[in-house]
Order: structure tokens, then sequence, then C-alpha cells
């Protein structure tokens, strides 16, 4: 880690921040990108703060596409967020030019790092205690879309494809049941059986939605309760953060993705699937402050399916997560050999939790 940080203050002087002593630390708890809290003490004048970044080239193959993205995304955020009265150097991701005015700085080895304006008085949290700190992350992912609404969406880089695309992961489950590449179809059986079992319903649904004319938009792709920044004073959602999966998609996936994330009592990999629920009070939250936000711009057939949403996304983790145990743990980091056998049957439980409040979930938002 010393040598990294070493680079990173290597790299940062060749960004276009204040001349003066400089100190790096690691920052935050992501796990793709290194990311470093930059302190630049100017030989005169108040320390300034920055995010400086490595971005992960290997889950990000086409970094300067994706850089590209956001780069477009954030200007247009900040002309957006200038007309309606905000900040847009508070509100939206402000990226600080090379001294050689490029956006981001590649080095010798190839590896792209890049440089954010650090959002002062603002906090992320993984688990927040208030429900209303739920609802402000709903009402800033909600506002994040809208202000993306004239925003065309196709004219974006594809940075994952396939990402949140159900039917191709169903075909990687197909073919990792095939090849049994680790040896481990026979001890699967059960869970393969209740993921093939949906497989039919899912891709029906999914077509029902196509015919109801489900808009493509800008969506976030990655909505955990952290990449939402809040004021530290107001609990207020100020900005959404780490931009990097900002793609087409259909916001159903944004907002199944955070309940699937946020609203499980119990962790993504619980052994103990006694404890893996949906907790209701956080659905409800969440649901208010999005529906609120996106309310001048959703489609009837968006806002109905926003609680199906919530299932697809679950249902697509768990055949994400059989799949790369059955091809042998090749995607996901594990702590043992049967940890992406675990995380899919927790997934699953969570999934079985959702389709029992489904008629809960359809009441509450229909009553917004």
């Amino acid at each position: 880690m010393e040598k990294l940080i070493k680079r990173a203050l290597d790299i940062a002087h060749l960004f276009d921040v204040p001349r003066g002593e400089m100190t790096c630390e690691p920052y935050g708890t992501g796990n793709i990108n290194d990311t470093f809290c930059l302190t630049v003490r100017p030989w005169t004048g108040a320390a300034r703060r920055y995010i400086l970044q490595r971005v992960n080239r290997y889950v990000f193959p086409d970094p300067q596409s994706m850089m590209g993205n956001i780069q477009r995304v954030t200007h247009y955020l900040r002309g957006v967020i200038a007309r309606e009265g905000g900040d847009p150097a508070r509100e939206t991701l402000t990226l600080v030019r090379a001294m050689d005015g490029r956006p981001w700085i590649t080095d010798a080895s190839g590896d792209l790092w890049r440089v954010y304006l650090f959002i002062e008085g603002t906090v992320s949290t993984d688990r927040p205690e208030t429900p209303e700190r739920f609802a402000a992350a709903g009402e800033a992912f909600g506002r994040f879309q809208r202000q993306l609404g004239g925003f065309d969406a196709s004219t974006l880089y594809p940075t994952l494809p396939n990402f949140h695309n159900t039917p191709a992961r169903l075909q990687q489950l197909t073919n990792a049941i095939g090849a049994d590449a680790a040896g481990r179809r026979a001890e699967v059986g059960a869970e393969i059986g209740f993921c093939m079992a949906r497989a039919a319903q899912t891709d029906a649904l999914l077509r029902e939605l196509e015919a109801g004319c489900v808009p493509l938009r800008v969506t976030h792709n990655d909505t955990k309760m952290d990449n939402v920044l809040l004021d530290e004073k107001t609990g207020r959602g100020v900005c959404v953060i780490d931009l990097d999966t900002t793609m087409p998609g259909f916001v159903l996936s944004d907002f199944g993705d955070f309940i699937r994330t946020a609203a499980n009592t119990g962790a993504e990999d619980d052994p103990d699937l006694d404890k893996v629920d949906v907790d209701m009070d956080i659905f409800r939250a969440f649901a208010k402050g999005y529906v609120e936000s996106t309310a001048s711009f959703l489609t009837p057939v968006e806002r109905e399916n926003l609680p199906y949403g919530a299932q697809l996304l679950t249902y697509m983790q768990t055949v994400r997560f059989l799949a790369d145990y059955l091809d042998g743990d090749n995607y996901y980091k594990i702590k043992h050999p049967e940890h992406n056998w675990q995380r899919s049957k927790a997934q699953f439980k969570l999934l079985q939790s959702i389709e029992a409040q489904e008629k809960a979930m359809n009441d509450y938002i229909a009553g917004l």
C-alpha cells in the first residue's frame, strides 16, 4: 500500500490542483477502484480535499469510454442543476483536469487515474439508522434520473454490456450447468431447479414490459445506500456518486437493486437463512422518496412495475452467484469454497420474501 500511495502522490502532481504540501490516504470501502483522499495545503490559503482514483481496468476494460460517459452525464447535470437553482459543484461530481487539459491521466502501465472535487459537508453510510435517510436516498436517485430525463440514453457507451440483462444471465447459467467446469452440478440440483422454474415466468413478464414500451433511460446501475452523499446537517440527499456504471437501462433495475441491497434484513451471503427477509419499512421509505421525486416523468408502466424490479434484480443475482459457483468462482471474490453457493441460497430466500410481499408493495406504490 505504501508504494501505491507514493504512486498516487506522483500522479496527483499531474493534475490542476493548488501547489503546496500534498498528503494522500486510502478512502472509503469500495472494492473495485483504488480510492484516495488527496489533501492539498497550499502555500497560502486553506487546505482543500479531492478524491483521487485509479480505475480498475480489469473490471472496466475500456475506461476511456466509461470516462466519456461520466463527462457527458455530469456536464448535462450541471446545466440542469443550475437552471433549477441548485449548486452544480455540490450536487454532481466535478472532474478536475490534468495540467495538460485532459480529464484523466493514463500512466506508463496503462492505468487510468482521475480526480474529483471533494464534496464537503456530506457523509455516506451503508446502513442508516432512520427511515428518513432511506427516503433521502430514494429522492436522490429519483432526482438523478429525472434530471437526466432529457438526455438521450442510447448515446451512452454500455460500460458493462448485459450487466442487468436477465436473459443473458440465464444463458450464462445454462452454459455453466452444461459445462459443469468445477464438478459441482450434482450438489446444487435444488438451486438449479428453483432458478430454472422461474425462467419462463421471468421471460414472460419481461416480454409484457417490453410490450408496454418501457423507455430506455440513463440509469445508475449500482444503487447502493453508500452511493448517495447526504448532507451531514440536514440528512438530505445531496449527490449521487460512483457513476462508472451509468449507462442505458431501465428504472426498474435501479429501484430493484436498491431494495435488494438495502432492504435485506440479513447479509447478502448470510448462512442463517432465518435472518434473511425484506424490510418493508425500508421499502416504503425508499419508495416514497423515489416515487415523489420521479412523479413528473415516470410512465404508468414503470411506476406500476417498480416492485417487480425488486424481484427481477434479486432473481438475477441469485442466478449470477449460482452460475459463478458452477463455473469455479471466476468472477466474485470468495472467502471459502462454498461462498457463492451460500450467496445464491441467501438471495433466493430474499427473493421468496419479496414475492410474499408483492401485493403489499404494489398497494403501497399505488397509494402514493
